[in-house]
């Protein structure tokens, strides 16, 4: 499978444009790149149970509650400007450095 350039960081707002999260912004956890999916700060959250005395964490037992992954089309980035969500996209520094730079306000998101 061919690996294309995931754009969003660990760190990034972001805004979930599909899905059964959709219109919800959240703060990016972990970036799948492998499987291109996001895990997204109190989105996307599923329920596991866990046995009594298997998990030293929980040895009574208990509900856990985890974040799913979102496929990375599925999001977008919020503009630090304007708030809103936006592309993004690269530019080269006259250091040579490449930085992330948001579509809808010209802004540098890397520093």
């Amino acid at each position: 499978m061919a690996r294309t350039a995931i754009r969003i960081k660990k760190g990034d707002t972001v805004f979930v444009r599909s899905g059964k999260e959709k219109g919800k912004t959240g703060k990016v956890l972990e970036v799948q790149h492998e499987r291109q999916r996001a895990i997204v700060e109190k989105l996307m959250v599923f329920k596991r149970h866990i046995k009594r005395g298997k998990n030293p964490a929980a040895p009574d037992g208990g509900i856990d509650e985890r974040e799913g992954s979102i496929h990375i089309s599925n999001l977008a980035l919020i503009d630090p400007e304007s708030k809103k969500p936006t592309r993004i996209g690269t530019k080269v520094l006259e250091s040579g450095k490449r930085v992330r730079v948001a579509k809808k306000s010209g802004t540098q998101l890397d520093q």
